[in-house]
């Protein structure tokens, strides 16, 4: 989180970020509430809670591929905006074999069923998107780690979840290769690899300490 915010201050030229979880994490919209999160039993799992600076709601990533884009140049419309980013994911999946649409607001579907989930925010003229891709899906667990109200724990809400929520069962590196692919291919550009610099990592490392890490950052809500 920290290296996505000190990118969207820092970077004046696109920049496509992939990264995964070094264990099961939840990270909490900038205008959600803590309530929805039980801390406690997120402790015993050894699950990290942490909020982002991008909107919407409570999100469990566990096994998935997690993007963020960072650019000064984009549609100043927030469907559009969404739309036109997504497109990134869109054509990644159908290299992939997978018929992926856009489902607004903000998601990517195949077959219906949700396997990309993104969220925003505008800062400076700059706007950050972040998105997960699904590869596996475990419902249980995710009921298990939020405070859903007991009469929506069910086994009815949980089918409801896994027939609207899918895998795409594909490797991270699959992914990966085709995100940086389709991002060639959109914008038709090449895409330059770029390792952040031990001064660019203290600065995230600050952010990450002094903010991301602190109580009162994720308890704001």
């Amino acid at each position: 989180m920290a290296i996505d915010e000190y990118l969207l201050y820092n970077c004046n030229d696109p920049v496509l970020r992939i990264y995964g979880w070094s264990k099961p994490c939840i990270s909490i919209g900038y205008f959600q509430s803590t309530d929805e999160v039980d801390f406690k039993k997120c402790k015993e799992q050894n699950v990290d809670v942490i909020r982002r600076i991008t909107g919407g709601g409570a999100v469990f990533h566990d096994m998935e591929v997690t993007y963020s884009f960072v650019t000064k140049d984009f549609s100043q419309g927030i469907m559009e905006s969404y739309k036109e980013i997504s497109e990134i994911v869109i054509q990644a999946l159908k290299e992939l074999g997978l018929d992926a649409k856009f489902s607004p607001l903000n998601d990517v579907t195949v077959n219906e069923k949700k396997v990309c989930g993104n969220a925003q925010t505008r800062k400076n003229n700059t706007l950050l998107q972040h998105g997960t891709i699904l590869l596996k899906v475990d419902v249980e667990k995710m009921f298990s780690l939020l405070r859903v109200p007991k009469e929506k724990i069910s086994d009815k809400n949980i089918l409801d979840v896994k027939n609207r929520v899918a895998g795409i069962s594909k490797t991270f590196d699959q992914v990966s290769d085709a995100l940086k692919n389709s991002t060639r291919d959109i914008f038709g550009c090449e895409l330059v690899s770029h390792t952040l610099s031990d001064k660019e990592l203290e600065s995230c490392q600050k952010l990450a300490d002094e903010k991301f890490s602190d109580e009162k950052w994720t308890f704001k809500r």
